[in-house]
């Protein structure tokens, strides 16, 4: 019972450092793919509001292609007038423009910027940036799917490394005990 306390005492530090590192490598590397999914959009808003308060029109910025967001990889823009009508837009949730929540609207209105996470349904999640020109609000978006399939493997490859870790490190410290009690002759 004394030898199983000790091991326990050496080894539990080594379980608690290991749970934390991979904690800590797993959210760090999911930030960065999960930020990372925004860029295309950023350079859209942005470009976007430039022509529009330079004069373009939503039609002269919006990408020509539909694209269904509930299966399309696809990014896809929506431009807003101030009040929150859709001026224009090449997304289509079941062939019909998909309703962008107002409080993103009024948020992006009064900060100029808002990235974030849209659920129009369940099951269809979209990374979207949305940007204030001087009329009213460009969202641009573009699906999570694939970024949330390598979220998903990279979690179970954090798991799988931070339970081998812990595995060989109790090891260690079994042998390592097992061989401190042993009597040298």
């Amino acid at each position: 019972m004394q030898t199983l306390f000790k091991i326990v005492k050496k080894w539990l530090p080594l379980a608690v450092a290991t749970a934390g590192l991979s904690m800590l490598v797993y959210l760090t590397a999911q930030q960065s793919l999960r930020q990372g999914a925004n860029d295309p959009q950023i350079q859209m808003a942005e470009d976007a509001a430039q022509t529009l308060n330079a004069g373009g029109t939503a039609g002269s910025v919006l990408p020509t292609d539909k694209v269904e967001i509930a299966n399309s990889l696809a990014p896809f823009m929506m431009i807003f007038d101030n009040s929150g009508n859709v001026l224009g837009s090449s997304a289509s949730l079941h062939g019909a423009v998909p309703s962008y929540p107002s409080s993103i609207l009024d948020y992006t209105r009064q900060n100029g910027e808002d990235r974030g996470t849209w659920q129009p349904e369940a099951g269809v999640r979209m990374a979207t940036v949305a940007v204030r020109y001087n009329n009213g609000v460009v969202m641009a978006g573009r699906s999570l799917r694939e970024v949330e399939i390598r979220e998903t493997n990279m979690e179970n490859i954090s798991v799988a490394a931070m339970f081998a870790i812990l595995a060989v490190t109790l090891i260690i410290v079994i042998l390592g005990e097992l061989l401190s009690t042993k009597k040298v002759v």
